[in-house]
């Protein structure tokens, strides 16, 4: 019997830091945990100094394998 391979999920998370900017983080990953994780390292790397986050929270969760499956992210406006 071949090994039953595990479905990933498209995850956007939202990050609040101490300094109070807000940063939305889109990772690929299997489970809840490892999309956790997963945003924290991506932040990590977006940062030069490790960022002090106050709140990573789960915003949204969809099965990859759909066409067309994505997220709009809404990062400024113009005046």
């Amino acid at each position: 019997m071949g090994e039953e391979q595990a479905e990933s999920y498209l995850y956007k998370l939202e990050a609040v830091l101490e300094e109070g900017r807000l940063l939305t983080i889109v990772v690929i990953a299997q489970t809840d945990e490892r999309a956790f994780t997963s945003a924290e390292n991506n932040l990590l790397r977006h940062t030069i100094a490790p960022p002090r986050i106050k709140e990573l929270s789960l915003v949204e969760k969809k099965p990859l394998g759909r066409q067309g499956v994505g997220y709009v992210v809404e990062t400024s406006t113009f005046a």
